[in-house]
């Protein structure tokens, strides 16, 4: 929920990538982690998830970039692995960051991603007021050039980006509590209303009205949907 970039959310999104596991979030690709092997976690963050992959070869050696997804700053056919949690729903253009990741990756490397998908969120009781707050989300997500329901259209990406043997789990988690993420929304839509002067101001005015009903609801379920994929270079 609270991994990505929405306009307002850097000091959640910072708590909860401090939080993220390896245990968690990296169990499909761990088969795929052994001693001596070139691995590069993309979008790694604080790098929680990097440090648990790491911790099971204690003689690993772990270095931190500042980079960009479409240059990564290493060469042809180096990586073993290319490993990207939470990123593509993020990406305005996924194909040129795909593109960039198989030049990374050495033949018969593998490219493990884990990408949320709102579109399957499963949430208990999905009210009106539910739907409005959300389509408000959604909106933010895409103002900042993200793609909230990426999880649905990555593996025709990587399919198109040249990668072969594509493999897709669906996986659901619950990341946030029902209320904890009617709270996250509603705060992010009163912060983009702050600042909106665009013509869809009415429509996250609309939408913050709702997360505050949806707030003040009661209780529900909510598990967020994860599309897992493996595929090789």
């Amino acid at each position: 929920m609270l991994e990505g970039n929405a306009p307002g959310a850097a000091r959640d999104a910072v708590s909860a990538r401090s939080a993220r596991q390896a245990v968690e979030r990296a169990v499909f690709a761990q088969p795929l982690f052994g001693p001596g092997m070139g691995l590069v976690d993309v979008g790694c963050g604080p790098g929680s998830i990097t440090l648990g992959i790491e911790g099971g070869h204690r003689k690993s050696t772990v270095d931190f970039l500042v980079a960009d997804v479409r240059a990564l700053p290493f060469a042809e056919a180096s990586v073993d692995v290319l490993f990207a949690h939470a990123v593509f729903e993020q990406l305005k253009e996924p194909g040129t960051a795909l593109a960039e990741m198989r030049r990374v990756l050495k033949p018969g490397g593998t490219l493990a991603l884990s990408t949320s998908d709102w579109s399957r969120a499963r949430l208990r009781p999905k009210t009106a007021n539910v739907d409005a707050a959300l389509r408000g989300h959604y909106l933010l997500c895409r103002r900042a050039g993200g793609d909230p329901f990426a999880g649905r259209s990555i593996p025709a990406a990587v399919t198109a980006a040249g990668f072969r043997d594509v493999r897709t789990k669906t996986r659901y988690r619950t990341d946030a509590t029902y209320r904890s993420l009617a709270t996250y929304v509603e705060a992010r839509l009163v912060t983009a209303l702050e600042t909106a002067t665009t013509p869809d101001r009415d429509q996250l005015a609309s939408a913050a009205r709702s997360a505050w009903s949806w707030a003040r609801s009661g209780d529900g379920d909510f598990a967020q949907c994860w599309t897992e994929l493996l595929a090789t270079r």
